[in-house]
């Protein structure tokens, strides 16, 4: 039995405290760590734009010691983080690019994938992801409730502007059939009421079909202090052991399961109906490397304490460059940037804008919570600012040489899991 759902009305702005598990309904729930109150990442203000009241809303995150979720205690309005005005977009990443690719060839092989099966994508932004199932031979159909869905459309990929619910699934199988597979990727962490979606899920599936979730993976969170992944959109940063334990409560079996390199660490989980897939090794190997229990409450704690430490160092750096009249610019500003930015204290003092590759939609905005404006990369060229902090710091070794060839010849600087000169 899940826990209780909590009704609100879609999109009247309230918010629900997370006062039990939302997979095993366990109460009470150790309180982790806070970050403070932080705005919606992905609310972003024009650069000039009058100033108005922004929400706020409160990061505490919180341990299940029954099945080991470490869940976020506030679930704010879907509407309020996912407006439609969204502005990511997976296809303006390379290693999202290059990781779905492996994701269709990996699944295409494992499950002996035919031209006539349904391949559906749950949250499937700009259709990335989809589109390697497209271009194999096979149906496809994304479900993506933001106007990011437009552009796959124009570009030929099948895709409908709904929020994922029972209801939708219905609907798609009723019109196409059941699916061979689904995949959730970096959103199976997102959606409130975790147990309707696993069933709306079922609902679509085909008897031999296989659900493919990726998700940000508490290993290498807590490894390497990943604390800018704590925000609104991530309702759950899942262990395996968690994740096995919500998807067995419906009758799934984890057949097969690895880390991926992905937004600093995640992990690709493959289930099935119980009994209708071979359970890989690779399922007990990492179940048994996953810290539990009296072992995880001590990583916890620990990582608790380095979060604080980090910010204190980097904010030792940002001194020593300032107090040398250096000026300090960010490069990209994905959704964890937000996270940093507010919980460290990083303003338009500090940081005097930030650069996004060309054709971003983040180009034009201010950094959530701040009036540090985002814009072309080109700048940062012309510019040639003493300082540049790499907020896309799990991929700033592969993008540090690019920036040098490009001509840029200042420091360049990562800021966890230690803040470090390139």
């Amino acid at each position: 039995m899940g826990p209780k759902k909590v009704a609100r009305g879609a999109g009247t702005g309230a918010s629900v405290p997370v006062e039990e598990c939302q997979i095993c309904g366990h109460a009470p729930l150790d309180r982790v760590l806070s970050l403070g109150y932080m705005p919606p990442v992905n609310q972003m203000v024009p650069i000039g734009a009058v100033p108005r009241q922004q929400p706020w809303f409160p990061t505490d995150l919180l341990h299940c010691t029954q099945c080991e979720l470490v869940q976020l205690g506030l679930a704010v309005d879907p509407v309020i983080i996912f407006p439609p005005e969204y502005p990511y977009t997976s296809g303006t990443t390379k290693l999202l690019r290059d990781n779905f690719a492996d994701l269709y060839r990996e699944s295409s092989a494992l499950l002996g994938l035919k031209p006539d099966d349904l391949c559906v994508d749950i949250g499937s932004n700009d259709g990335t992801l989809i589109s390697n199932f497209q271009k194999g031979g096979h149906r496809i159909l994304g479900i993506e409730p933001t106007d990011v869905g437009d552009i796959a459309n124009s570009r030929g990929i099948a895709t409908i502007k709904r929020y994922f619910s029972q209801e939708t699934a219905r609907e798609v199988k009723a019109k196409h059939g059941a699916a061979k597979v689904i995949t959730a990727a970096n959103c199976f962490a997102h959606i409130e009421d975790v147990h309707a979606i696993v069933e709306g899920i079922l609902e679509m599936l085909a008897p031999d079909g296989a659900f493919i979730s990726e998700s940000h993976y508490l290993v290498p969170l807590l490894d390497t202090l990943q604390y800018d992944t704590i925000y609104h959109e991530h309702l759950r940063y899942y262990s395996l052991a968690s994740l096995q334990y919500l998807l067995e409560m419906h009758g799934l079996e984890v057949f097969h399961a690895r880390p991926i390199p992905s937004h600093g660490g995640s992990i690709r989980v493959y289930a099935a109906r119980k009994g209708t897939q071979k359970v890989q090794d690779s399922v007990a190997r990492m179940l048994a490397a996953e810290p539990r229990g009296a072992a995880m409450r001590q990583r916890l704690e620990r990582f608790r304490h380095d979060v604080m430490m980090t910010k204190l160092r980097l904010l030792a750096m940002l001194r020593d460059l300032k107090e040398s009249n250096a000026r300090v610019v960010g490069i990209s500003a994905p959704s964890r940037a937000s996270t940093l930015f507010n919980y460290v204290g990083l303003d338009s003092g500090l940081i005097d804008y930030v650069c996004e590759i060309p054709g971003s939609l983040k180009i034009g905005k201010c950094m959530p919570g701040t009036d540090i404006p985002v814009v072309d990369e080109a700048r940062l060229f012309d510019d040639q600012p003493e300082a540049a902090i790499i907020f896309s710091w799990h991929i700033a070794d592969e993008l540090a040489p690019k920036l040098r060839s490009k001509g840029y010849r200042g420091k360049l600087i990562s800021p966890l899991p230690e803040p470090r000169l390139l």
